[in-house]
């Protein structure tokens, strides 16, 4: 298939563009570089600077390649800084759909891969989170993300020949397995990184955000997928995709870590010492949240391959020991 990946420059979808080249597919790059690295897109895949909000454009896009698909990763997503900034949030986030929707409908792409999160549930009332837990966000990342899946749905009623997945995302950890790609942000808020770049002496100190959670050691638990379990389900999804279809999934590896057990698990790995203080909550942030990820495995056989966490971690120190400063460019 010919498929257009939004965001491509950024962690996740720099590693979709290799595991769709890598079964076969042919992808196209698609990144604004507000935040991505465009080192991060392969030598060889055609790339387009162009932001998801430039509608008549990214129509374009679609007619000129013939494309089969899009992935739709193009997001902001720090849930602290959609606290701070909402409207920025839904403005590029949600508005970034409607507009990707807009192109997809004019240019008759059949089908959509949505990259979206767990926030989406909030502060769910069970757990693990099935794919029928009641979504009710609490940060503005979290509704900028549901009002995507609710104008998906609604598109999908008036367009027969139109297919779409969601894929609820829990947390994504990891880097590729030849560490040529992996995780660079600035700033770096993800939990992993953040410690690893303490033991590296990139950083003076990590903060853990409250250790008055309910919750058996205090700390927020989360569950973790590597990125290339990540990328494979994208793809294991698009390829069963058809017009028509309606498809939601959760991917994650069915059990949460603590913020304490993953400072614990890299001490483990890395061997380092680093400093570690204890800071008042972040806003938006529920206890817990850990996947049940039994659906995507029933229909389409697929599950987590790195279910224990010293993998991620193991991948991702590798990446950052070896880029210690992220991409060059």
């Amino acid at each position: 298939m010919q498929v257009l990946v939004t965001g491509a420059a950024g962690y996740i979808g720099s590693h979709a563009l290799r595991a769709l080249a890598s079964a076969g597919h042919l992808p196209i790059a698609l990144d604004n570089l507000s935040r991505g690295h465009r080192a991060a897109v392969p030598a060889g895949v055609a790339f387009h600077q162009l932001d998801v909000r430039e509608t008549d454009q990214l129509e374009a896009l679609l007619r000129e390649h013939r494309v089969d698909c899009v992935m739709h990763f193009a997001a902001l997503t720090y849930v602290g800084e959609s606290v701070a900034e909402p409207l920025m949030y839904y403005d590029n986030n949600t508005r970034g759909t409607l507009s990707v929707l807009r192109a997809v409908e004019r240019a008759g792409t059949p089908r959509l891969v949505f990259s979206s999160t767990a926030a989406t549930y909030g502060e769910p009332s069970e757990m693990p989170i099935r794919e029928t837990t009641p979504q009710s966000p609490i940060n503005p990342y979290g509704w900028s993300k549901l009002f995507s899946e609710q104008m998906l749905r609604d598109h999908a009623k008036r367009s027969p020949h139109f297919g779409y997945a969601v894929l609820r995302y829990f947390n994504v950890a990891g880097s590729a397995a030849d560490v040529t790609i992996g995780e660079d942000h600035d700033p770096e808020t993800h939990l992993i990184p953040v410690i690893l770049q303490a033991a590296l002496g990139k950083r003076e100190k990590i903060s853990v955000f409250g250790e008055d959670y309910p919750t058996p050691d205090g700390t927020c638990i989360r569950d973790y997928v590597h990125v290339e379990d990540l990328v494979d389900a994208h793809v294991r999804v698009m390829e069963a995709l058809q017009p028509g279809d309606e498809r939601v999934y959760n991917l994650g590896i069915g059990k949460g870590h603590s913020v304490k057990e993953i400072i614990d698990a890299v001490r483990r790995v890395v061997e380092r010492p680093f400093k570690v203080e204890t800071g008042p909550r972040r806003a938006g942030d529920p206890p817990s949240l850990y996947a049940d990820a039994s659906k995507i495995e029933r229909e389409l056989g697929w599950r987590a391959k790195h279910t224990d966490i010293a993998d991620a971690i193991l991948s991702a120190w590798r990446w950052f020991s070896s880029h210690p400063d992220g991409y060059d460019d």
